[in-house]
């Protein structure tokens, strides 16, 4: 964390993304099978987008070759890649 309490941006390449991301949520067994390609194309024309209670935004983007939507989670700057998942719930 910063001294203003967010996360740690560190920058491209592939994308910025908190230290968090890159040290923890693409370590998780489960994601392994998202790149970083999967997650800028999600950037560039997401699907839908919704701004959370905590100003970060949600992001879908369908992934044809999982066949499976991804959720790309940023901070409130709407680039700072901060969670990745497949999303299950997601229904457009």
């Amino acid at each position: 964390m910063t001294v203003a309490g967010e996360p740690v941006r560190l920058p491209p390449p592939p994308f910025w993304r908190t230290a968090y991301f890159a040290n923890e949520v693409m370590l998780r067994q489960d994601r392994l099978r998202i790149t970083a390609e999967m997650i800028q194309d999600v950037l560039a024309t997401p699907v839908h987008t919704q701004r959370q209670a905590d100003g970060r935004y949600r992001h879908w983007g369908w992934l044809p070759g999982l066949h499976r939507w991804l959720r790309v989670v940023t901070l409130d700057d709407g680039e700072t890649v901060h969670i990745a998942f497949l999303d299950r719930r997601f229904e457009p």
